[in-house]
């Protein structure tokens, strides 16, 4: 099998490709450069970062078989995977676990003023009664986009003491029923942001979610509340977050995804001091690269072996 990586992904699992089939490495690439690469490619794996557009697949005849090494498909053109009867494979659940842990390390980092208490402490300040924090347990936990990632949150916060509301975009009695047996109780959006103390995103990006979290949600927000944004950049309005967190309207926040990602890119937030920013690193543990890498290479030998491999039902 030819296969093109246009990813970084866990490197033993691209040493067993590169031992056991034709393997392609262009990472990050852009658009004249992947084109090059994957035009006698049968298979190509990739994360977030770089764009599958239709034309870079329609420069691969022999395509058949796409790995998304995550959960997230706005980089890449359904339609044309649809039109043209492509396998396309995510592996979201290695992810999940890292996204929903650093989740919660940024509402006790927010909670607690763990940053501020570093650098203070770092410069010999001793500033015990300065840092008053805030208890997660007894709080309400409210997730926007209760799925996979959020769910996993959701479940978390339960076990945490905490009492847990999501939504969804589409709501069912069998999705609330799911959700229940994780501590976690379905209603809509309003009442999500309207009585969360932490409120957590983890929706997709798509044209229904882009600037969801806008100056008209924000205000439904407490005051005392905190925003965790971990689903795309371009589902928060920032520059509305902005207004909210300068003016008293939020109490803080704390985003791994951002509008404008990449080496350069300086967030609209950076100067605040109640905001958390980290650099879209959701899933980037060792374990999950770890276990994400050897799916890729069970999804390759099943569809070499012309065995069914699971495909992305929830997005095609």
């Amino acid at each position: 099998m030819k296969i093109l990586i246009a990813s970084p992904i866990d490197t033993q699992a691209t040493r067993t490709m590169r031992a056991r089939y034709d393997v392609v490495l262009a990472l990050n690439a852009g658009p004249d450069e992947l084109r090059e690469a994957i035009r006698d490619r049968e298979a190509l794996i990739f994360r977030s970062g770089v764009q599958i557009t239709a034309e870079v697949m329609a420069a691969a005849p022999n395509l058949k078989l796409l790995v998304r090494a995550g959960s997230g498909v706005d980089n890449i053109d359904l339609e044309y995977v649809r039109r043209r009867g492509l396998t396309l494979v995510r592996i979201p659940e290695p992810g999940a676990k890292a996204v929903a842990e650093l989740t919660f390390a940024l509402m006790l980092a927010l909670s607690r003023h763990l940053l501020w208490a570093d650098a203070l402490t770092r410069q010999g300040r001793w500033a015990k009664h300065e840092l008053n924090g805030y208890l997660l347990t007894g709080k309400t936990l409210g997730i926007v986009g209760a799925g996979n990632i959020g769910s996993r949150v959701g479940q978390m916060g339960a076990a945490w003491g905490m009492r847990v509301l999501g939504c969804v975009e589409h709501p069912t009695a069998a999705k609330a029923l799911r959700l229940h047996q994780k501590g976690i109780r379905l209603t809509d959006l309003h009442e999500v942001l309207r009585q969360a103390d932490f409120v957590c995103v983890h929706v997709p990006l798509k044209d229904s979610t882009v600037n969801l979290i806008d100056a008209e949600a924000l205000a439904l927000m407490k005051p005392s509340a905190v925003l965790v944004n971990m689903a795309r950049g371009g589902v928060v309005d920032e520059r509305a977050l902005r207004e909210a967190l300068t003016s008293g309207r939020l109490r803080g926040a704390a985003l791994d995804v951002h509008e404008r990602e990449g080496e350069g890119h300086i967030s609209p937030l950076a100067d605040l001091p109640n905001v958390i920013l980290t650099p879209h690193i959701g899933a980037m543990t060792v374990d999950s690269q770890r276990e994400i890498g050897e799916r890729i290479v069970e999804t390759l030998e099943a569809f070499r072996a012309g065995s069914h491999v699971r495909p992305a039902a929830t997005s095609l």
